[in-house]
């Protein structure tokens, strides 16, 4: 089709607009972005890759041979950019794809009706194979989402890298493949007919012609590596924090071991056989804690841990020393908690609140359901936390600093974190967090930090101190 003036400018526009918004729809989808972010795919997942870029594409072509509109018609620009990202393979089905409405529909073409773009799909052979091979043969396929229409950048960063490193520069390349398909088109096109393609009288207008088929690829490419990019960026924060969970699971872990195996020496020679069972009370709670390697847990285990814990607690103490009260609310026992939470807490009561008396005391452990979340609480009627020491109880010490951590880390701004204290009368640790249930007929974890945590972190917890 050949255009004058402002007709082709317009056109060229169009082209690009249409690229740019389909290649933005496009990304919106949750599985082309997890395509692009891998690099060798199933043949599967190529065929997907290949339907999810060829469908939309393949309307373009069906809108300009029914509306007779040539702005829409992106079959050289999205058969490259197959080839290009998804391999040889993928460039032939979406080749295939918008080259079929062309070659089966009959239309008017150079002012002949009737007429079969029979050489379209032959053409589509060619981009898919030539962008296939450039994807085959550059040795970073990263250089491949680095690609821009735009060489000069290119140019002189391959001027000052020729004395330092020669090699071939991929952008280059890539620019001058997109220009000779395009050049390949134009004079197939004059010279038999059956294929679709615009064209200038002007050497000027060619010029533009191919310049907006050089930035008709570049554009999705920008826009799909935009979204690699945040995937990326997601993908890293998601690790930082799992590795971060770990290190403060991994705090926890020796920290009540090593005081557990105090109390267990310090009754071997005095109690033989109390420490006998507190160790095998140990070894149950090992043992649960490797057959539980997720970080969350049923509230119920968490509490069926905790009696272990308090069972060697409880022998320690004296059954007449430390005493256990449970409310337990049954509708909260399958809600999912951090596992490793309550026992920090715990531990803090016995040993700062009632280990000091002589009299002894009780813990209570309470948990409730409200405004869909989970509430837990750990009071003690022991010493209590001095005044002094109440301002900074979130920085001293492993346990409540481990907690508030944690729970930091999962949740963001969507936990609260309570401790109420009075000298001489007790002291009341309490959390919220969302109430986390398991899927109907599933026992699987639940989403972890950036899913829990997706409302907000650029604000703090909800945490305080009363004294």
């Amino acid at each position: 089709m050949e255009l004058h003036g402002k007709d082709l400018l317009v056109i060229l526009l169009i082209k690009l607009g249409v690229i740019a918004s389909l290649a933005s729809v496009i990304a919106r989808f949750g599985q082309f972005r997890r395509l692009i972010f891998v690099e060798q795919r199933t043949p599967r997942q190529k065929l997907l890759f290949a339907v999810l870029l060829g469908v939309p594409f393949m309307l373009g072509v069906l809108t300009r041979l029914l509306a007779k509109y040539p702005g829409t018609d992106l079959s050289l620009e999205i058969t490259v950019l197959a080839g290009l990202l998804g391999g040889g393979i993928a460039g032939l089905v979406v080749g295939m794809m918008v080259s079929l409405p062309a070659v089966l529909i009959p239309h008017e073409i150079m002012g002949t009706s009737n007429v079969h773009e029979l050489l379209a799909a032959p053409l589509a052979v060619i981009y898919a194979l030539v962008a296939g091979s450039a994807r085959s043969l550059c040795p970073d396929k990263e250089a491949i989402w680095k690609f821009s229409p735009f060489i000069d950048l290119s140019l002189y960063r391959s001027i000052r890298q020729r004395f330092k490193e020669p090699a071939l520069d991929w952008q280059i390349l890539f620019a001058l493949m997109c220009a000779l398909l395009e050049v390949m088109r134009l004079t197939v096109g004059r010279l038999w007919h059956q294929v679709f393609y615009l064209d200038s009288p002007t050497t000027w207008g060619k010029v533009l012609i191919v310049v907006d088929t050089m930035i008709g690829i570049g554009l999705p490419v920008r826009i799909w590596n935009s979204t690699r990019i945040e995937r990326k960026l997601e993908e890293q924060q998601r690790m930082l924090l799992e590795a971060r969970m770990n290190a403060l699971v991994s705090q926890i872990n020796p920290h009540f071991l090593f005081n557990t195996l105090n109390t267990v020496s310090s009754l071997i020679r005095l109690d033989p056989d109390k420490a006998r069972t507190l160790l095998l009370k140990l070894s149950n709670i090992l043992r649960r804690r490797l057959r539980s390697a997720g970080h969350f847990v049923p509230l119920k285990e968490e509490l069926e841990f905790i009696d272990d814990y308090l069972d060697i607690e409880v022998a320690r103490f004296g059954r007449d020393k430390l005493r256990i009260v449970k409310e337990i609310d049954e509708e909260t026992l399958e809600m999912f908690v951090p596992s490793m939470l309550l026992q920090p807490l715990v531990e803090n009561s016995i040993r700062h609140g009632i280990g000091p008396r002589i009299e002894g005391g009780t813990i209570t452990l309470r948990t409730w359901r409200q405004n869909g979340r989970l509430a837990v609480e750990v009071v003690d009627d022991g010493v209590g936390i001095p005044l002094s020491k109440q301002g900074e109880i979130y920085a001293s010490g492993i346990g409540i600093h481990n907690v508030n951590e944690r729970l930091k880390v999962l949740y963001g701004q969507e936990y609260r974190l309570k401790i109420e204290s009075r000298p001489g009368l007790g002291t009341s640790i309490q959390f919220e967090i969302p109430a986390l249930v398991p899927a109907e007929g599933t026992m699987q974890e639940p989403a972890r930090a950036s899913e829990v945590r997706a409302s907000s972190e650029r604000q703090g917890p909800r945490v305080g101190v009363e004294g």
